[in-house]
């Protein structure tokens, strides 16, 4: 089977790709095959458009909060609320976001998922600093584009299939708040060098075997980019091989929301 961690950015470029990790899965093997920068979105829809069979991991919220789509008034259901977001341009996105919460006090202004609480993620509405929201308007309409099957949200080519990753659950996990990465020059430590080392290490040792199922093999240079963008991908790619190994590609684990979604780790879903 192949598998494909994706490290994503709403707005690729050469300086700021959108990575991705390929890995070939064979029994409890996760071997690490190539890396490959998407320089545009379009690239990336081709990407989803491949022909299968392969599972990937991507590092985006695919819904939204279900009090805010509630609330707002947008369709009730995966596809017809990422629907809707596409035929919007990106302005009009922004607009309709900050809208919503100009209108509502503070601290009930944005909202988050179960998932997002659980793993101490951002609301998907934000759209500034680490910007998800606008993440989310890029590559949540792709996947519906594509066609792509995606587990306890919308049925696809079960021959191409994509779940919602985030390697923070790991890196946390390991290193707590640490920082193990920047993509400004000017803030990169040999600390941050040194904590991904430890990340790369755990999960090719105890913590990909004990926590997911995995005997993973990849190079010491996954860890050597100082902005984290190949030991992302990586760690998506292994978050989206535990889902297969767990039976998840098809409906998504037991109790997921099927507007929200739902994240691919066991320490999240456990």
């Amino acid at each position: 089977m192949r598998v494909f961690g994706v490290d994503m950015t709403s707005a690729p470029g050469r300086r700021k790709p959108i990575t991705v990790a390929a890995f070939r899965l064979d029994g409890v093997s996760l071997r690490f095959e190539a890396f490959e920068a998407l320089t545009t979105l379009a690239t990336f829809d081709e990407f989803l458009s491949r022909p299968g069979s392969w599972i990937a991991g991507l590092d985006f919220p695919f819904g939204q909060a279900r009090r805010f789509i509630e609330t707002i008034g947008w369709p009730g259901d995966w596809k017809g609320y990422v629907a809707h977001v596409a035929r919007m341009d990106m302005r009009g996105f922004v607009a309709e976001l900050e809208a919503y919460k100009a209108e509502r006090p503070n601290g009930d202004r944005q909202h988050f998922r179960q998932v997002d609480r659980l793993c101490g993620g951002a609301s998907p509405q934000t759209l500034h600093f680490t910007p998800v929201g606008r993440m989310f308007f890029r590559a949540a309409p792709a996947l519906l584009r594509a066609g792509v099957h995606v587990p306890g949200l919308a049925e696809g080519d079960r021959s191409r299939i994509c779940v919602e990753a985030y390697p923070g659950v790991i890196a946390r996990h390991l290193i707590g708040r640490l920082s193990y990465k920047n993509d400004n020059r000017t803030r990169q430590t040999t600390g941050q060098a040194a904590a991904r080392k430890a990340i790369l290490d755990a999960v090719r040792g105890d913590i990909g075997a004990q926590s997911y199922g995995l005997a993973v093999e990849a190079p010491d240079w996954l860890a050597d980019d100082p902005a984290g963008d190949m030991l992302d991908a990586a760690l998506c790619a292994v978050q989206a091989a535990w889902a297969f190994q767990q039976g998840f590609q098809d409906s998504g684990p037991p109790g997921c929301d099927p507007l929200e979604g739902w994240i691919a780790d066991p320490k999240i879903l456990n």
